[in-house]
């Protein structure tokens, strides 16, 4: 990436990370430590529990890379913890997270489909956003976005695309944009 790149990051990208983050610190210490993801892990396959043990596996395994990538990529300082700082690099440098959240994005997305249709329902979209921390409006309007089809079901696909892009800096007036609006304040 060039560094004509780098400053092409969006308002609304610079949103969707700093929420992020804010959610990611789930012992509200103010950094992101490896007590977070697991905290953060357990809260979410808790949030499906009829989900199989395969699922949570892959999104306790995907937590744990998500941040064995914040901290071999961000830890500038190497103490162990990402700062907001640090962390803000995401948004500056998306590709060095592409394979993290690519797992991060399908194993979510997985684990919102407990029957293996390739579709998740409403509610278990609802559970697994509110215990990640996001606000019960936005996770509404963000699913609404992705044009519900079948029974108020979205295609894991929709999903965990969405989710993919929520990490890309270029992007703007995208589904997960809704995740922020009325949260910055």
């Amino acid at each position: 990436m060039t560094g004509g790149e780098n400053t092409m990051a969006t308002t609304e990208a610079n949103n969707r990370v700093e929420l992020v983050f804010s959610l990611f610190d789930a012992n509200g210490n103010g950094v992101l430590d490896p007590g977070d993801f697991e905290l953060m892990g357990r809260r979410v396959v808790e949030a499906v529990p009829e989900a199989g043990d395969g699922a949570k596996h892959r999104m306790v395994k995907a937590f744990q890379g998500y941040w064995d990538t914040l901290r071999t990529e961000l830890d500038a300082d190497g103490d162990g913890q990402v700062s907001p700082e640090e962390f803000n690099a995401i948004v500056l440098d998306p590709q060095r997270f592409d394979v993290t959240v690519n797992e991060f994005a399908e194993a979510l997305a997985t684990l919102g489909d407990p029957d293996g249709d390739g579709y998740v329902e409403r509610p278990h979209f609802v559970a697994l956003m509110t215990a990640i921390g996001f606000q019960r409006p936005n996770i509404e309007a963000l699913f609404d976005a992705f044009e519900p089809v079948h029974g108020d079901r979205v295609p894991v696909v929709t999903w965990a695309d969405g989710i993919r892009d929520y990490y890309r800096p270029e992007k703007s007036g995208i589904p997960g944009d809704h995740l922020t609006t009325g949260t910055a304040q």
